[in-house]
């Protein structure tokens, strides 16, 4: 396995080998539903700062203003959104990770309630559909600029539709309400109607948002994901061949010591915790939809590479493979969702999921109940209650990690 090259920073916390109970893990899942709860499942985005009324104005149109306003509401250490009129709203990724939640917890819990959340959750998707397009996408709830092109509101990503379309897989298998596993052929579909697959060799690379070349390796691989996760319920062959071809695209970019850049144009080379935990859940789905092994060697390099890089001895969380800071609960949440999805490849997973779940807990969770966006060091903490980039994600990631350790098994 590889090992760290750069010395680590030191933890927020002493090292621990403490692992979080059972018991300490539901808490925590109640103080946050009851948080989601009171406030109707509206929060913050971490780039939502063109909603801002009284801001956005100033910005003349131009992508330098836009950046400028977003990044800057993005990175302050405070919560900027109420004195610029941004206000609180539910989010379609935030959505489809509470349903995906909801579903673990009635499996971990058989209490009838949690399929009626799961099942309102996911009616809420198909109402916010984005229109106009060749099948089920969906996306943000305001205006995006990105360092490669500007995403007016509505118009789908293929990050936001792979995760929702999951959603929607795991409805169907949990259910068996066909009309769950209908919304994700219909996902499908956008995928290989409205997005390019731009061709490289012997592979393709799926494009980021429609009528673009924008190429990113975790965007990649979700719709890659998506596709090869519901050919193994309608063994349609199209989506198999797509998938293989995206994720060779993928296979082909990876580093010897088994890492990834965030994409291969020269202003995204840099490597970090929750788009690499993306692309491994994603060759992983691969491998368990349809049985093919190719990619073996890939996962194997790629995990090792993810775990032994990304981690402090107590669980803390590092964003980037270079440093620790800030730490984001994004890299949390995918990290103990990644973990309990591989814990047959690795016996020590869950202990490493329920540590870093532990420090999580400990440090990024409010006394209200919703988790932290980011701490910048010991004492500097952005403490603004985002939706789908904090609450949902944790609540989906604790979900899972309670399913297994109730019951010992993992979810594939």
């Amino acid at each position: 396995m590889p090992s760290i090259s750069s010395p680590l920073p030191e933890s927020l916390c002493n090292p621990s080998s403490m692992i979080i109970s059972k018991t300490d893990i539901h808490k925590s899942i109640e103080r946050l539903y009851h948080w989601l709860e009171e406030h109707d499942y509206r929060g913050y985005d971490t780039f939502d700062g063109l909603n801002s009324k009284f801001a956005r104005p100033l910005t003349f149109d131009s992508a330098i203003l836009r950046t400028v306003l977003l990044q800057g509401v993005r990175r302050f250490p405070l919560n900027l959104r109420p004195l610029l009129g941004i206000a609180p709203e539910r989010s379609s990724k935030g959505m489809g990770f509470l349903a995906r939640a909801f579903i673990r917890m009635n499996q971990a819990t058989g209490d009838s309630v949690w399929n009626q959340r799961a099942e309102s959750a996911l009616q809420w998707l198909i109402d916010h559909r984005s229109s106009g397009y060749s099948g089920a996408c969906w996306g943000n709830h305001f205006d995006y600029q990105a360092r490669t092109f500007y995403l007016p509101k509505g118009v789908p990503t293929v990050v936001w539709t792979s995760l929702i379309g999951h959603a929607f897989l795991d409805g169907w298998e949990h259910f068996r309400n066909r009309d769950y596993l209908q919304i994700a052929i219909s996902a499908c579909e956008h995928i290989v109607q409205d997005l390019k697959a731009i061709p490289e060799g012997n592979a393709v690379c799926i494009a980021y948002i429609p009528g673009k070349d924008t190429m990113v390796h975790n965007a990649n691989t979700l719709g890659a994901s998506l596709l090869a996760r519901t050919y193994g319920a309608t063994k349609n062959e199209k989506y198999r061949k797509l998938a293989c071809l995206a994720l060779d695209y993928t296979a082909n970019h990876q580093h010897p010591d088994g890492s990834w850049y965030y994409g291969e144009k020269a202003n995204l080379h840099w490597v970090d915790n929750f788009h690499t935990a993306y692309v491994l859940d994603c060759f992983k789905h691969f491998e368990l939809s349809t049985g093919d092994d190719r990619f073996s060697t890939t996962i194997s390099r790629g995990y090792n590479y993810w775990k032994n890089t990304f981690f402090l001895p107590d669980g803390t969380p590092r964003y980037y493979n270079t440093k620790t800071l800030p730490i984001d609960i994004q890299c949390s949440s995918q990290a103990i969702d990644t973990l309990v999805f591989f814990q047959r490849l690795d016996p020590m997973a869950i202990q490493l999921a329920q540590k870093i779940a532990h420090w999580t807990i400990a440090n990024m969770q409010d006394p209200t109940g919703y988790y932290y966006y980011r701490r910048y060091s010991r004492f500097i903490v952005n403490k603004t209650p985002t939706l789908h980039w904090g609450q949902a994600t944790m609540l989906s990631a604790l979900a899972g990690l309670y399913q297994s350790v109730s019951s010992g098994t993992s979810r594939e």
